[in-house]
């Protein structure tokens, strides 16, 4: 099946990237630069017909597989597409390809042997991420492993791949681990077939005790059916080596002491997590990602040793932190102080501003703004006044220039013995003069006479 082959029209196979009794999978790309991984299983199906009880369990799985991206989880692989093959009717199914290495890989040199704490946690944390949504639309993976998850070097995550497993048949998942090659990351009872959401808890807690101390507790020695059976029994019976042991042996020459010493402070709320994933009784495991994730972020928000893995805090902190806040709520009961005011404190008013209420506010507001509008109303009509307004006015009054309006009459004589006809009255410069002549202005005259006043006087 490494060979290159069909996949699907408009999907073009790039080769096999790696192979195994539980399927291959193969880099593909679709039009332009979209590269993609195919997952390819290992039992062909002939027909695609409904009587086909092998097809209608492969659309059956892929329909459930599906509901992984109804809501997309950044810890989680999308799929894209699934099918049958034209070379061969292999069922495969399509996901996006993930560009970065694997854990497995970042376990190798030129890597240290073993994860620091810190990149330890945030790993537990965001593949218990990817379990809980999993298994919230009851997608169980079968198939968690090292090398199934890796980092993506483009958003700095940990993505949970290859859900290949879980589209198979019971009958398919038996069969194929005879041939699997990851049994050490395998679950008691999936040595009978069977495949539980605590399978997944079980494997993510290889995987942790792996990060942590730079191999799986069961691992395989020498080939062949034997070293597999071996394997298989230390999952069923064996108990889980010393990890703080396995930790010390494995801290990389290159860590100074101060580093050493940090570096092997595990808190206890981790090393009880770990123990409890890897339970032999699956009934005695975290029953789904979702409470796994949960005492994740519980025992790493803790922060103390009084965390219990198995539901949060111990009996004897919850009756401790009971007994306080009892003591506390009597106390505030008999000074009759009001309880809220420990955590809202009365604010200090600032008597230096001023508060209105919001009917008062708006209608202030408005009332400035009418005002203001009214004041530029006004200005305008003043400064934009029509010469008939502007000759009417003169008559009453001496030139108003508060106004704009310039004040001819104190600068060019009048006559008021009788009419002019203000359009043609003449006025004569005396181009002679080098400074400006003030002359006197006549007095206004009497209210009896009515004679008008020119505003428009043109020059000579």
């Amino acid at each position: 099946m490494s060979k290159v082959f069909t996949i699907t029209e408009g999907l073009e196979n790039l080769g096999a990237m790696s192979t195994g009794g539980q399927g291959s999978v193969y880099k593909g790309r679709r039009m332009g630069p979209v590269l993609t991984a195919i997952k390819l299983l290992p039992t062909p199906i002939h027909t695609e017909s409904e009587d086909d009880k092998n097809f209608r369990s492969f659309r059956n799985e892929v329909s459930k597989l599906q509901k992984v991206n109804e809501q997309p989880n950044p810890n989680v692989v999308k799929i894209l597409s699934s099918g049958i093959t034209d070379s061969g009717s292999f069922p495969y199914i399509e996901m996006e390809y993930i560009e970065g290495p694997d854990l497995c890989e970042l376990l190798k040199a030129p890597h240290d042997k073993i994860f620091m704490l810190k990149e330890a946690i945030r790993v537990a944390d965001q593949l218990a991420s990817a379990l809980a949504h999993c298994h919230k639309v009851g997608v169980k993976h079968g198939d968690v492993k090292s090398n199934n998850v890796k980092y993506n070097i483009h958003t700095g995550n940990y993505v949970l791949l290859d859900f290949g497993l879980a589209i198979m048949t019971e009958e398919q998942r038996r069969t194929s681990i005879r041939h699997a090659g990851a049994i050490e990351f395998m679950a008691p009872e999936q040595h009978d077939g069977k495949m539980l959401l605590e399978t997944d808890i079980y494997s993510f807690g290889i995987i942790l005790y792996e990060l942590l101390t730079g191999d799986v507790p069961f691992p395989m020695h020498g080939g062949g059916d034997a070293g597999r059976n071996a394997v298989m029994l230390a999952h069923i019976e064996s108990p889980v080596p010393d990890l703080l042991n396995a930790r010390r042996n494995n801290l990389p020459d290159s860590w100074d002491d101060e580093k050493k010493a940090r570096e092997m402070q595990v808190p206890q709320w981790l090393l009880k997590l770990i123990d409890k994933c890897l339970e032999k009784d699956p009934a005695k495991r975290f029953s789904n990602g979702t409470k796994l994730h949960d005492a994740i972020v519980t025992g790493s928000l803790s922060g103390s040793d009084s965390f219990d893995i198995s539901g949060g805090l111990s009996n004897a902190a919850l009756r401790s932190e009971n007994e306080r806040l009892h003591n506390q709520l009597m106390q505030y009961q008999q000074s009759g102080a009001p309880i809220v005011k420990q955590f809202a404190p009365e604010p200090v008013e600032d008597e230096s501003r001023i508060s209105l209420s919001k009917p008062y506010y708006y209608t202030v507001m408005v009332l400035l703004v009418v005002f203001m509008g009214f004041s530029v109303y006004a200005t305008f009509l003043k400064k934009q006044g029509t010469p008939r307004q502007l000759s009417q006015d003169s008559t009453k009054t001496k030139a108003d220039t508060s106004t704009g309006v310039p004040d001819y009459g104190s600068r060019f004589p009048t006559d008021n013995a009788a009419e002019q006809d203000t359009a043609t009255v003449p006025v004569k410069k005396d181009t002679t003069v080098k400074k400006p002549v003030v002359i006197p202005q006549k007095p206004a005259p009497d209210s009896s006479e009515t004679t008008e006043t020119d505003t428009t006087l043109k020059p000579e």
